[in-house]
């Protein structure tokens, strides 16, 4: 599978995920500046995080617009494969690649800190190294990541098995005190109906080595990989 990362006026992250993607795949992956809408040879596109063209109006809707977002979403129409981070997750929304909304966080303040995860499903292209029920560190560093959407998407997105993670403690109990940014249903992360497009908001990339501190994302880059 070839990697490449979309470049967008104010995204801040694609060194990071560059970083995360060179180890488990072995190569640096293309860069793609947002004006291009030639995605040949490219089988994963990473939306990374940042803040895209100052997150003026909503985040990532300007981003949305750009002219590589067309060419993204016939990749995901053809089944290629998406990951977005944080603002890549509020990108693919917006696009209206994945559903729902990132509204500002319920505490109106910006988070910075260690979070975790728990894996939903496990069989998928993304979590194939993780284990279902598994419990993950991640980090959060968004203003805008409460995941909202109607009682009627939730209901499909639950029914349909589309909720990739949720924010749990470090034991794996969805509770309150661990869905810091108010997600409904505690969503830090959702599939699209054919499971090729990932959108979350915590960064796997931020934990894929121990000198970063830990490698909780890793397994998340290698399955891609083995794909």
């Amino acid at each position: 599978m070839t990697p490449g990362i979309i470049l967008f006026p104010g995204i801040n992250r694609e060194r990071d995920m560059a970083i995360a993607l060179e180890a488990s795949f072995g190569r640096k992956p293309r860069m793609l500046w947002h004006k291009d809408t030639d995605l040949s040879g490219v089988d994963l596109v990473v939306i990374p995080g940042g803040f895209s063209f100052g997150d003026y109006l909503r985040c990532g809707a300007m981003a949305a617009q750009s002219p590589i977002m067309r060419a993204v979403r016939d990749h995901a129409d053809r089944g290629g494969y998406v990951l977005g981070v944080c603002n890549g997750f509020q990108i693919l929304v917006e696009a209206g690649i994945l559903p729902g909304a990132l509204l500002r966080n319920a505490s109106l303040r910006f988070l910075s800190m260690d979070c975790h995860l728990k894996v939903e499903r496990a069989d998928t292209v993304f979590t194939s190294r993780y284990q279902l029920g598994q419990t993950f560190r991640a980090v959060m560093a968004h203003g805008d990541g409460n995941y909202f959407a109607d009682d009627a998407t939730l209901d499909r997105l639950e029914g349909e098995n589309r909720v990739a993670f949720r924010y749990a403690t470090k034991t794996g109990d969805v509770a309150a005190e661990a869905n810091l940014n108010g997600s409904a249903r505690a969503i830090a992360g959702i599939y699209s109906p054919n499971l090729r497009v990932l959108g979350l908001m915590p960064h796997p990339e931020d934990l894929v080595d121990p000198l970063m501190g830990g490698d909780d994302g890793k397994p998340l880059f290698d399955a891609l990989a083995a794909a």
